[in-house]
């Protein structure tokens, strides 16, 4: 009984369980209502935001090759490295409101096409130099040059001129684009001190935490900036240990070695919830799991190949087996029920060995093996969920061969170098964020490789459209050309499954992203 109690006042201090429900599985159990009211408030008084403490946070995701760098993260390590030392102008609500950040206020012209960012004075870098709007300027030419290789460069080509005045940041679109301010908020545009022209990669941000000791594929250890200009950040330090066998991840949660974990597994996501000391959170959003093609390489340049491919992958089963219900099913896009403007009339691609066997067909291949590079750090159950796809591409007669790649540099030697390997995307707040990162033509990050000038005008054309049905008809054009024509493979939709100890309060729900959109050790303290 004791551990229930434990387990029950956990969750109050968590936010996840009201007086009503504390109160009647108390008495269920036998407690007393003046020992039950007693708990309660002793279990409420946990949830208010405390300081002190270093949390440890287990993560997938991390290589030795990584670096500080923000323009070059692409996994998730780097990314919760750069929400612990920097900060954006602005980030997106778990609403999906604009929230400022480095940004006091963004306004827009009548027009949608300048934007002006008012920045927040009295900021301090970690290096003692305060924030003024040329290291903003500087940041955004910085992604903004091809050579960069940023992440956020196909979201930097439509603006056209950019300026740095006094307190004011300001950039001037080509075309008007109503959702600027979400461009802003990409994890990337992380703001350094002169840009990071100098030294991009010595973690010098604004953000609450300050860097002091960085082994790139070990572990990232942090300090609480004493001069952090926020009122979040509760902790005195933060180790971000890399751990990317998730059964390794999950034992080190169990045993107390770490405090959070990020991609639970789904086949254990159910047994792991009912650990009385622990939390498991799943957060239906944008992210997807996904096999993708490049388009401008043989064989799949060949359309009939892509479809055929497309056609023979079991889209129910891989969520029923592989997310275990964590999900649903994708359709060829990177676009959900969750984006706004999403089209529901698009019709969902359906399993249909007959349909890939004819594409096969009509494709010509020689009957050779088709290499399917693969890694379980590429999303949970990879590897099994390319064994399944082989499965089905086999009853159509398409000759799939997995070939499985060490989890230590996939994201520098596989994704986005090989023809056809397993990746995921966390998803963006917005259609043109999504789009303009992964499949403008001249997307640094543009992983499958698309090139279309259709696309690429329909995509200007969307966001200079402010009428919302009118844009919604331009994104269900786009969606229906990726979806035929482009190298995607996308069978599901995943929920972010995190856990955490019951030591810890303050979680809330962020579709955004896993971990609170990357905001938890900010936003969560020791209760």
């Amino acid at each position: 009984m004791n551990e229930q109690l434990e387990h029950m006042a956990g969750r109050v201090t968590a936010g996840k369980m009201t007086r009503r429900e504390f109160m009647g599985k108390a008495a269920a159990l036998g407690v007393s209502a003046a020992v039950a009211s007693s708990i309660f408030a002793q279990a409420a008084r946990a949830s208010e935001p405390k300081r002190g403490g270093v949390v440890k946070l287990g993560s997938v995701g991390g290589e030795s090759t990584n670096s500080l760098d923000p323009a070059t993260y692409a996994s998730q390590v780097p990314y919760h490295n750069g929400n612990q030392f920097g900060d954006t102008l602005v980030n997106v609500a778990a609403d999906g409101t604009i929230e400022n950040r480095l940004a006091e206020s963004v306004e827009a012209s009548a027009d949608a096409k300048t934007w002006t960012f008012k920045i927040r004075q009295g900021v301090e870098f970690h290096n003692g130099k305060t924030l003024t709007s040329e290291d903003v300027l500087k940041t955004m030419q910085r992604h903004s040059n091809e050579d960069s290789k940023s992440g956020a460069l196909g979201i930097m080509k439509g603006i056209e001129s950019m300026k740095a005045d006094g307190e004011y940041f300001s950039v001037t679109l080509g075309d008007a684009n109503a959702d600027l301010p979400y461009l802003m908020a990409d994890y990337h545009l992380i703001i350094q001190p002169d840009g990071g022209m100098d030294d991009p990669g010595a973690g010098i941000g604004t953000g609450a935490y300050k860097m002091e000791v960085n082994e790139p594929g070990v572990r990232h250890v942090y300090s609480k900036f004493a001069n952090y200009w926020g009122d979040d950040g509760y902790f005195d330090g933060v180790e971000i240990l890399v751990i990317n066998d998730a059964t390794a991840r999950t034992a080190a949660l169990q045993s107390g070695q770490v405090h959070i974990i990020n991609r639970v597994e789904p086949k254990v996501a159910g047994l792991l919830s009912r650990a009385p000391n622990l939390t498991v959170h799943s957060t239906p959003g944008r992210g997807h799991y996904v096999f993708i093609m490049h388009v401008d390489k043989a064989p799949f340049d060949n359309k009939d190949l892509r479809l055929a491919l497309k056609y023979a992958i079991n889209r129910e089963e891989m969520v029923e087996k592989i997310l275990r219900g964590y999900g649903s099913v994708g359709n060829d896009m990177p676009i959900n029920a969750a984006y706004p403007l999403f089209d529901s009339s698009i019709p969902q691609r359906e399993f249909d060995l007959a349909k890939a066997a004819e594409h096969y067909k009509a494709s010509g291949h020689d009957g050779s093996p088709i290499e399917l590079r693969v890694s379980d750090v590429a999303f949970p159950g990879a590897v099994d969920a390319a064994a399944l796809f082989q499965q089905t591409a086999a009853a159509a007669g398409i000759p799939l061969e997995i070939k499985r790649e060490p989890g230590d540099g996939y994201w520098s030697e596989v994704w986005n170098v090989q023809p056809f390997c397993a990746s995921y995307w966390g998803g963006r707040p917005v259609q043109d964020q999504m789009y303009s990162t992964a499949y403008l033509s001249t997307a640094d990050w543009n992983d499958t490789k698309f090139k279309n000038a259709d696309f690429d005008a329909m995509l200007l054309q969307a966001r200079a459209e402010l009428d919302p049905a009118k844009r919604k008809e331009i994104y269900s054009k786009m969606g229906m050309m990726l979806r035929d024509e482009g190298g995607l493979i996308c069978p599901m939709f995943n929920d972010f499954v995190d856990a955490t100890s019951n030591t810890l309060a303050g979680w809330e729900t962020d579709p955004n992203g896993e971990l609170m959109s990357g905001q938890v050790t900010r936003k969560m303290w020791f209760a």
